[in-house]
């Protein structure tokens, strides 16, 4: 652990049994893994510490919740040292995929390792507290993506939809807009950041994750918890049933609070409240876009 920075848990070691159950296959396309550190050390530099969340709690916590197949995702807290999601993508027996954090500069020697160890996409972060890389760099990368049966993940500042939307029309592999692009739920699906989110996916390259709905919500009263997120998260599967995508954030790193896994799946119950969209966020999606081996 750095020196200073201090070691939070972000995780409920007991989440609650969800009473919605899930169809079949069903996907988290969003969690990552942190350690065991003794094995997979953090960053150096990171401000606040997580505490392990390691690869056999993520299994025990999708046992619990009814999933069967994930997506993990490459977390600054690992920085561009992808063993541990590789590690976790290895043991998941063909259930568990990756998406990569990479330099824009990277080789193609280590996108061909990357996307053959199960990796199908990489990340690039736009976040204040993150070191993000110039827009400009990460298009010119798409092309090898695309060689390499990759795509695109971004995670933004809400207001940088507007300027990062332009530039991404120029992706030549699809982008995957990380938790709703990060908008203020409270401020409603007419705020002009949602809406320019939703200019963007009029494109057919684009998806999105309706994840994310205790982040942009995370300041909601308990009992109302979380509302306005279920609200967004319901207006993109209604207008883009295609090119939606679910997952918990597990193990919820940067929060002011500590979600309840089991209330996010069953959340899903309002967000896509039909057996056709449910199948769509939980099944077909993720596996047209992620090529998850045949059941």
């Amino acid at each position: 652990m750095n020196a200073a920075s201090t070691e939070v848990q972000t995780f409920l070691n007991e989440p609650s049994t969800p009473t919605f159950r899930l169809p079949a296959l069903a996907c988290d396309s969003h969690v990552h893994v942190f350690g065991p550190r003794p094995r997979f050390p953090y960053a150096q530099g990171l401000k606040v510490t997580p505490k392990d969340a390691p690869k056999e709690a993520l299994y025990a916590l999708h046992k619990r919740l009814g999933i069967e197949r994930c997506v993990v995702v490459q977390s600054a807290t690992h920085g561009y040292d992808n063993s541990a999601t590789e590690d976790a993508i290895k043991h998941g027996q063909g259930r568990y995929l990756g998406i990569a954090l990479v330099a824009p500069d990277v080789s193609d020697a280590e996108l061909s390792r990357l996307a053959s160890a199960g990796f199908r996409g990489v990340r690039f972060n736009f976040m204040k507290h993150l070191a993000g890389a110039d827009i400009d760099s990460i298009v010119a990368l798409t092309p090898r993506l695309a060689q390499h049966g990759m795509h695109l993940q971004v995670h933004f500042e809400s207001s940088l939809v507007h300027e990062l939307g332009l530039a991404l029309r120029r992706s030549a592999v699809p982008v995957v807009i990380d938790h709703m692009g990060r908008v203020d739920a409270r401020l409603g699906t007419g705020h002009v950041d949602f809406q320019a989110l939703m200019r963007l996916l009029d494109d057919d390259q684009f998806f999105v994750k309706v994840s994310g709905i205790d982040r942009v919500d995370a300041d909601a009263a308990p009992e109302e918890r979380y509302r306005h997120g279920e609200v967004l998260a319901r207006a993109l599967v209604e207008r883009f049933p295609d090119r939606v995508l679910w997952g918990t954030d597990w193990p919820h790193p940067n929060h002011t609070h500590i979600p309840d896994d089991g209330a996010l799946v069953n959340a899903l119950e309002r967000i896509a409240p039909n057996e056709e969209a449910l199948q769509k966020l939980l099944v077909r999606n993720p596996q047209m876009l992620y090529r998850f081996e045949a059941a």
